[in-house]
């Protein structure tokens, strides 16, 4: 064989094919129906809770957006499958974090208000 035979000698990359995963795309529907039901439950909540309820609706939101991103952060990110320490590990400086910020902007509005 000649050098110049070589370089017009070159194979086609082989691309396969591989058959779906149906176990995989029916859990993301799964998890797209029920982010999708949380939804629809906000929408429901946000347009028929009187406006005399405000601070229940918007305790509401509030358990639903945690909901939602719990279920979010647990599917997409894996967090549900990891190991129980890991998962612990992150949840507990985020409970406090949220409990701090909860407590600051409670003490922000009573001093505000004159009340500390």
């Amino acid at each position: 064989m000649k050098f110049n035979d070589m370089a017009h000698h070159h194979t086609e990359p082989q691309i396969t094919v591989l058959p779906p995963d149906t176990a995989k795309i029916k859990k993301l529907w799964m998890t797209a129906l029920i982010l999708l039901v949380i939804t629809v439950l906000e929408f429901i909540v946000a347009f028929t809770i009187p406006h005399e309820y405000k601070d229940l609706r918007v305790w509401i939101f509030i358990t639903m957006t945690i909901v939602k991103a719990a279920y979010i952060v647990g599917e997409f990110m894996h967090l549900r499958y990891e190991a129980k320490f890991l998962l612990w590990s992150i949840l507990v400086p985020i409970i406090f974090i949220v409990w701090m910020l909860v407590a600051f902007i409670y003490e922000g509005v009573a001093m505000a208000d004159g009340k500390l």
